[in-house]
């Protein structure tokens, strides 16, 4: 059986394990916004030379499988990046996020030149214009950890349109922790959930280094047992079968 362990501490919960199960226990009215970069279900594979990768990355857990967006939309307001990928499986949004990664015209190059994200509880389309074009960045150089990541920049300008000062922003595909660093740095409250435990311990340890570098206390490890010399408090909750070690982003959920 998988044990699931939960990082928590002054407003950071991190949680091992399935989304769609920890989904269920967390109530719609506790969370602002769900603000993620879920899989696509587009079969990505980083190696691959027609992406040009220089990274030794593995393919992401669930992207082999369409994805079903449908266990989150019990919550109320969203950003759900890649969402072009998945569109008809979402209600019709006039408002999408578009993210300029070129940020010049004329290139020809491998990747997409622009990212597209579907919206909820936003007034107007928006771009955001934020270079990230293989080694070529705008922020954030040489930093290479997950094969589909996000600049710190880019969420942290979707915590901002979605939520104020203290919100709670559920990100239930946390990867390595891109969103709950720009939580750290906006000052909102994060529950992030990670069914990789190597991306979850990469999300703690730069989540731990956010915090440090704006000099919050982090929590005590306790509860027994089970110990860490993690920032954060180390709990475990009940065991979730076998579920997740192969396609656990995939969902039986009925459309909205």
């Amino acid at each position: 059986m998988k044990k699931t362990v939960g990082a928590e501490g002054n407003g950071m919960r991190l949680i091992l394990g399935d989304c769609l199960e920890v989904m269920k226990s967390i109530p719609p009215t506790s969370v602002h916004a769900v603000i993620t970069d879920p899989p696509y279900g587009i079969k990505y594979n980083p190696q691959s030379k027609k992406y040009g990768s220089f990274t030794p990355h593995e393919k992401i857990i669930g992207d082999d499988s369409p994805f079903d967006p449908a266990p989150m939309l019990r919550f109320t307001k969203f950003i759900i990046w890649g969402a072009n990928c998945f569109a008809s499986r979402l209600p019709d949004s006039p408002v999408w996020l578009a993210w300029d990664k070129a940020t010049r015209n004329g290139l020809k190059l491998r990747i997409a030149e622009m990212e597209l994200a579907w919206t909820w509880g936003i007034s107007r389309p928006q771009m955001f214009r934020h270079l990230w074009s293989g080694a070529y960045r705008a922020s954030e150089a040489g930093t290479h950890y997950h094969p589909t990541q996000k600049p710190v920049a880019l969420m942290a300008w979707c915590i901002k349109l979605l939520t104020k000062p203290g919100d709670v922003v559920l990100d239930p595909y946390m990867g390595s922790g891109t969103t709950g660093v720009a939580c750290v740095q906006t000052g909102r409250d994060f529950i992030g959930i990670e069914i990789d435990p190597g991306y979850f311990k990469i999300a703690e340890r730069r989540i731990k280094e956010a915090r440090a570098q704006i000099a919050l206390p982090m929590g005590e490890a306790t509860t027994g047992p089970l110990r860490s010399t993690s920032p954060f408090l180390l709990v475990r909750s009940d065991p979730w079968g076998e579920r997740g070690k192969k396609n656990g982003a995939r969902a039986e959920a009925p459309a909205p």
